[in-house]
């Protein structure tokens, strides 16, 4: 089972907690400007690499608080875990904090 560091709680285990996306997604706008094929992609175009990957993740049988990770998809390793609205840590190392 994956453990994932809570920024707020410590480390718990992958089943309390709720996978909420690619993070660091920009919501295109103002709406009354946005044309259904940009809409679309906005909506259903996400990445899906092998390797690092950003997301964001939801500490529901805890905290309830939303959070950033750096995890790779190849071997599931978590490499960073950040607040929302911060940017992605520089160093994205095998040393990270998981």
């Amino acid at each position: 089972m994956l453990e994932i560091r809570c920024p707020f709680c410590g480390p718990r285990p992958e089943c309390e907690f709720r996978y909420g996306g690619e993070s660091h997604i920009v919501r295109p706008g103002p709406h009354d400007e946005v044309d259904a094929e940009a809409w679309a992609h906005y909506l259903y175009h996400r990445s899906n690499p092998r390797g690092l990957h950003k997301e964001r993740w939801l500490h529901w049988a805890g905290c309830r608080s939303w959070f950033n990770i750096v995890r790779d998809t190849a071997d599931h390793a978590v490499h960073a875990v950040y607040p929302m609205g911060a940017a992605a840590p520089d160093d994205l190392g095998k040393d990270s904090a998981g």
